[in-house]
């Protein structure tokens, strides 16, 4: 298959619940091996250029019990699914006992035979890389602590959610290890702490990383940032070997080497996007484009997409994700379908995750294996059926972006301060996407920037609806196109010359 196109479009599926669904509507288990081939069309017919299947690696026994253990997760899994059992616990994904395919989700063999029929329907594959962390009980506790953060018996003492003894308790053989972390909370007790000081522990990431490219075209890397060396010094302190080490773009350059054509995202937060880009990331997380839309803040939405576009189209955009709260939930159902449309339409790696076809409303925690059953809402998979369509055409991929400044229609009129507009150009096509972000009308007009606009007569039709007009040149010009958009409105409209 060829490449990764500029601006992908990527689905992002939860694996191990979606091999239980599955083969609960095939009365038998299925894995990725089985996987019917009417799912895999279905799922290539919206049009997406790759699937991201969140959490394929083999997970950790102990994990499971730390979850099952744990009074507050407890709470979390009975809020998302009331009917929940012991059972429905399959552990954390980024609890990663080996880098080896879940058999339960058809191993190794049964990716690789996955991997080959969506690439025959053009879909790419996205699996996880977890830097930070690795299973409690990891192999590498007795093959290779020293791979590994240590502490002493004061820590667990003192620190009980940041590290855990091994070993007979006050025995000769204990020892003691840190559970990873982010420096702003305690620690995932699920988890052990790779010490990216060591050189060894460097390499070693690098092999995991370098395997996992072997088995699909993209990986996605939790919490990337934790591991530079600012925020891993300012977490564990101590000193790097050598002292200005660091670990991405060592291991993204032997990455390249290897497979010129992978993609990496990173889930990165802090205001750190730049400095991962800088480290050799395709594609960083925009956290802030996500909280600045569910704020509704029109202008902060502006400022924000006035970054520059070496910066802006090496961002991630998304509206939900595994770790965020469903969009129809969080934003509501007519603000999340704007959203959408604004953040699926910037240049970028567009990201949409799995449930908001239907308008899902409950977040699943990550360790569990089932989700409630929830009723799709009707014509939203339709709604979503366009955009995808509209987000196939080269103009989305590979045009010339610009943000547009929409101005009052009359002094005194302020609502235009609520639309969030920008076009798209690539040889003859053009494509206008404007969003009301605020929950009243809003009335702009919207000078559109295009060249030649004056002396010619231009059509307008709305891809997301049935709108459609013909409108001169001259007045687009000047004072600019006229739009009165309703609360939450949105609109793709494929502008054209007609003369």
């Amino acid at each position: 298959m060829a490449g990764w196109p500029r601006f992908p479009v990527v689905y992002e599926i939860n694996a191990w619940v979606w091999m239980r669904e599955l083969s609960a509507a095939a009365g038998a288990p299925v894995t990725f091996a089985t996987v019917p081939q009417a799912e895999l069309e279905r799922i290539a017919s919206y049009g997406f250029d790759g699937v991201w299947l969140m959490g394929v690696w083999r997970r950790s026994a102990r994990g499971r019990s730390v979850a099952r253990e744990h009074p507050g997760l407890q709470e979390e899994f009975r809020r998302a699914l009331p009917d929940y059992r012991a059972e429905d616990v399959v552990g954390s994904p980024y609890c990663v006992a080996e880098y080896t395919v879940d058999q339960t989700l058809g191993g190794d063999a049964g990716l690789a035979d996955l991997r080959q029929r969506l690439d025959r329907l053009g879909l790419r594959l996205m699996l996880d890389f977890v830097p930070n962390h690795l299973a409690v009980d990891h192999h590498w506790i007795d093959a290779h602590p020293e791979r590994l953060v240590h502490g002493g018996e004061e820590a667990v003492r003192g620190e009980p959610g940041n590290y855990f003894a091994t070993g007979p308790e006050g025995g000769a053989a204990s020892r003691v290890f840190a559970h990873g972390r982010d420096p702003c909370y305690s620690g995932w007790t699920d988890t052990v702490q790779i010490d990216y000081r060591r050189p060894a522990a460097r390499r070693a990431m690098t092999e995991i990383l370098l395997s996992i490219a072997e088995r699909c075209d993209g990986a996605r890397c939790d919490m990337a940032m934790l591991v530079t060396r600012e925020v891993f010094g300012r977490t564990w302190g101590g000193d790097f070997e050598p002292p200005r080490a660091e670990f991405w773009p060592a291991a993204i350059t032997d990455l390249r080497a290897r497979h010129p054509g992978f993609l990496t995202l990173a889930e990165v937060y802090w205001d750190m996007e730049w400095e991962l880009q800088q480290q050799g990331f395709d594609y960083t997380y925009d956290k802030r484009l996500y909280d600045r839309l569910l704020s509704g803040d029109a202008a902060a939405v502006r400022s924000h997409l006035v970054a520059d576009m070496a910066f802006q189209e090496r961002l991630a955009r998304f509206v939900e994700n595994h770790d965020e709260r469903r969009a129809a939930e969080a934003f509501g159902l007519e603000r999340s379908r704007a959203a959408s449309v604004l953040a699926l339409t910037l240049p970028g790696f567009r990201l949409f995750h799995e449930g908001k076809l239907d308008g899902c409303r409950v977040k699943l925690p990550v360790q569990l294996g089932r989700r409630p059953a929830e009723e799709a809402v009707p014509g939203l998979a339709d709604f979503y059926r366009r955009l995808l369509a509209a987000l196939r055409h080269p103009v989305f991929h590979d045009g010339q972006w610009r943000l547009l400044e929409p101005r009052e229609e009359w002094s005194g009129n302020d609502t235009h301060r609520h639309v969030v507009a920008h076009r798209w150009l690539h040889g003859d096509e053009c494509r206008l996407v404007v969003v009301n972000l605020s929950s009243h009308p809003a009335r702009c007009l919207l000078p559109l920037g295009i060249p030649g606009l004056a002396g010619r007569g231009w059509r307008f039709r709305d891809l997301l609806g049935d709108a459609e007009w013909s409108q001169g040149g001259d007045e687009l010009a000047q004072p600019g196109l006229f739009l009165d958009v309703p609360a939450h409105g949105h609109n793709i409209f494929e502008v054209r010359a007609t003369a």
